[in-house]
């Protein structure tokens, strides 16, 4: 019993590790996805009825502004803000940042879960690789 336990104790650990060291690569390339993606059609229309009221749609805004880089300077920018706009084309409402947030938070997860199941399917032989090195290890004092 106490082997059964100690196995399923280092798989999960083993599990953890690859989960970490997975989603380390995969996390960060599907928020940059979703970042760059945001500003689609598609991704307003999907996240639309999250946000708008009903009977509306989603539109994009975008115009020029300013932001400001590291060293304080000012520096042309272009914004993107999904409207929604009822039948008679008139906006609604106005979100300039939610949309955007989701949008990427639902490609996060999705990073997430593929890391999650990644890790899950490389688990086994991580712990195989692992279990020869620690046995060579012994075996060479």
């Amino acid at each position: 019993m106490k082997q059964t336990s100690a196995g399923a104790l280092s798989g999960c650990l083993v599990w953890i590790i690859a989960f970490g060291v997975i989603s380390m690569c995969i996390l960060p390339i599907s928020m940059m996805i979703g970042g760059f993606t945001s500003v689609t059609d598609f991704a307003m229309e999907t996240i639309a009825p999250l946000i708008c009221p009903e009977g509306t749609s989603a539109q994009s805004r975008s115009y020029q502004t300013t932001t400001t880089d590291e060293n304080g300077n000012r520096q042309p920018s272009t914004a993107y803000v999904m409207q929604c706009v009822d039948s008679n084309g008139n906006v609604v409402k106005e979100d300039p940042v939610g949309y955007a947030f989701l949008w990427t938070g639902m490609f996060a997860a999705i990073g997430l879960v593929l890391s999650g199941i990644l890790a899950f399917v490389l688990a086994a032989p991580a712990g195989v690789l692992i279990a020869k090195i620690l046995g060579r290890i012994k075996k060479n004092p």
